[in-house]
């Protein structure tokens, strides 16, 4: 029996497609290697970290290097030694137990050599040098944290979470830190979450917003700042209206525009009028200012009745003018005239 050609044709094409189909399934079901951060710092390993039994197995040598230990190899013995100040940790490959100055620890997984690395358990090494380890199922990434200083102070009753995530369950709440709780900060991880970890061991994460701690840093403050100004350009045109109502973007005055944003982005919740809104945050110079300061001026005849947002590169994010609505001008002279004083709120 003749078969057409054009339904070869068409047979081929199914059976090709099915393959693809088969064979970008198989991909997507792999699940990737998970990523190591050692002080908030990504680790990079020449063999990628793997999951065994519910145990993560990570290169001995580079993870005992990053944290400051001497490695050496005994190819006869196959035994790891390293030395990091006075202790001396002792593996042969294959064995359910390790050696800190010949005390024995006992191994959760044998370790092995994966593609010439000898990969060892990552929670048991690091906890024998004294850290704390932290595995993040949202992410499938794992922390390890050597540092023992608690240097910031939670200023305003915050959750600890187990995910940088509002939007998820109550059940993502580890507990509530209380006001005058030390932390540690081991990473920002974006402008509006940091990761930390508490006095008795634990590692989780906590609100960026001022309110909560009293962490600064120049990076935090910068990635505040750049997603206040990308916020608040996207209502570039904004209508401008005197007295707009609170709660909406449909149209803005000088003050509702500034208070909706740092409301939105930083969940900082201003006064309504700018008179009220000068008297936030901490006084800075005219010669000190950064982006993302309030910057206040005399208008229709009050000593404060302007602000605006400062953009960087002399500009000015803010609104007060019908036909422009919303926009970004220079700070100009005709501005630096009039000019009373600039606030800083992170």
């Amino acid at each position: 029996m003749r078969i057409h050609s054009g339904v070869i044709k068409g047979i081929k094409i199914t059976l090709f497609s099915m393959a693809l189909l088969y064979t970008t399934s198989v991909h997507a079901d792999e699940s990737p290697s998970p990523s190591v951060y050692l002080d908030g710092h990504p680790l990079s390993f020449q063999t990628p970290a793997v999951i065994e039994n519910g145990y993560s197995l990570v290169p001995m040598r580079t993870l005992f290097e990053a944290e400051g230990a001497q490695i050496s190899w005994d190819e006869s013995t196959r035994t790891v030694t390293a030395k990091k100040n006075s202790d001396i940790f002792t593996y042969q490959i294959g064995a359910m137990a390790a050696y800190k100055n010949q005390q024995r620890l006992e191994l959760p997984i044998a370790g092995k050599i994966i593609d010439g690395s000898t990969m060892v358990p990552l929670r048991f090494i690091s906890e024998a040098l004294g850290n704390l380890v932290a595995w993040h199922d949202y992410s499938r990434s794992i922390t390890i944290s050597s540092v023992h200083d608690y240097e910031t102070a939670i200023q305003y009753g915050v959750n600890l979470r187990d995910t940088p995530d509002t939007d998820t369950t109550d059940a993502s709440v580890l507990r509530m830190l209380p006001k005058s709780d030390k932390i540690h900060v081991i990473r920002e991880m974006d402008p509006n979450w940091l990761e930390v970890q508490t006095q008795d061991g634990t590692i989780g994460f906590i609100s960026a917003a001022p309110m909560y701690s009293d962490y600064l840093s120049q990076s935090l403050a910068s990635k505040k700042a750049e997603e206040l100004i990308t916020f608040g350009t996207k209502f570039l045109g904004t209508p401008y209206e005197f007295g707009a109502a609170t709660g909406q973007n449909h149209t803005f005055d000088c003050s509702s525009f500034v208070k909706y944003v740092f409301s939105e982005v930083l969940h900082i919740d201003l006064p309504r009028v700018s008179y009220d809104q000068a008297l936030t945050g901490k006084e800075v110079g005219i010669d000190e200012i950064r982006k993302g300061d309030l910057l206040f001026f005399s208008a229709r005849g009050l000593d404060i009745g302007h602000v605006a947002i400062y953009a960087g590169n002399n500009q000015l994010l803010h609104t007060y003018s019908k036909d422009l609505g919303v926009h970004i001008e220079n700070f100009d002279d005709k501005w630096k005239k009039r000019f009373v004083t600039a606030r800083r709120l992170f």
